[in-house]
């Protein structure tokens, strides 16, 4: 027992002097972007801000570090920070007020439309001194579907009689919000060749346990749980407990998400230079 603690102790030293090093060498990159061959600074782009909702769980914070982290390393040159819409710090309007730019570009990191995309985000940017332009949400996009059924492929999923996947999600009273789930499950139905079932961890029905019923009703006895979570958190836990086959893990740090990230970031950004044209 003893003997363990060391080298517990060392691999956590190891993982922050890694986490530590990979941040240098991103902000170093992203200074030597801004120096163009023939030694004048290139203009800085809109920071790219992600917004995250929060969460009590550690794992989610930490997660959505190593995302960033990753969407460094795909674009040196882009100032890249986070915000918080609740339960972690920074929050966003503190973020906001931070930054050294008066450009930023919001893209949430949120799946679907709902309340936050349409009302606090936009709500905080508008209190601030920086121009501000909030991106889409993440989804519905095909890129998250590829996110998806490789977390149901790392699982174990093998497609067959009986299996049919239900894409449990956070819910939202937004009618839009379940329209983009809807849309995403049957983007996930054609690529997995198999019946796919949104359902909702809270607010929205079905809940994941209906969904559940419904489709062994149906003669689907092999039913996969599809985590539509951004990160760990209790409604991925829970959710993942309710699976009567295998349970896919959040997206992550999947490479999909942070190219995901940077697509809805150039998307708005191609809009407002279309804009101002």
């Amino acid at each position: 027992m003893t003997a363990s603690k060391p080298l517990h102790d060392e691999s956590t030293s190891l993982d922050s002097t890694a986490h530590l090093m990979n941040r240098i060498s991103s902000q170093l990159a992203s200074q030597l972007s801004l120096v163009s061959l023939d030694g004048r600074r290139r203009p800085t782009p809109p920071a790219l801000v992600v917004v995250a909702h929060g969460s009590r769980d550690p794992r989610a914070l930490s997660t959505v570090h190593t995302l960033l982290d990753r969407v460094r390393e795909l674009r040196p040159g882009l100032p890249v920070h986070l915000g918080h819409i609740e339960l972690n710090a920074p929050l966003l309007p503190d973020t906001l007020a931070a930054l050294d730019t008066d450009e930023a570009i919001l893209v949430p990191l949120l799946l679907s439309r709902g309340y936050h995309v349409k009302r606090d985000i936009p709500e905080m940017a508008a209190e601030s001194h920086v121009r501000a332009r909030v991106a889409k949400a993440l989804g519905p996009h095909p890129l998250l579907v590829e996110a998806l059924y490789d977390r149901l492929m790392e699982a174990g999923w093998e497609n067959g009689p009986g299996t049919a996947v239900v894409l449990a999600a956070a819910g939202s009273r937004d009618p839009e919000s379940k329209a983009d789930a809807t849309r995403t499950a049957a983007l996930l139905s054609e690529r997995l060749g198999a019946p796919v079932l949104p359902a909702y961890a809270t607010t929205a029905t079905p809940t994941v346990g209906a969904a559940i019923t419904h489709l062994t009703a149906r003669g689907h006895h092999r039913t996969a749980i599809a985590s539509y979570f951004t990160a760990p958190g209790r409604f991925a836990t829970e959710c993942a407990a309710m699976a009567p086959w295998i349970a896919s893990a959040p997206l992550g740090t999947h490479p999909a998400m942070a190219r995901l990230l940077l697509h809805r970031y150039d998307q708005s950004l191609a809009a407002r230079v279309t804009a101002a044209a």
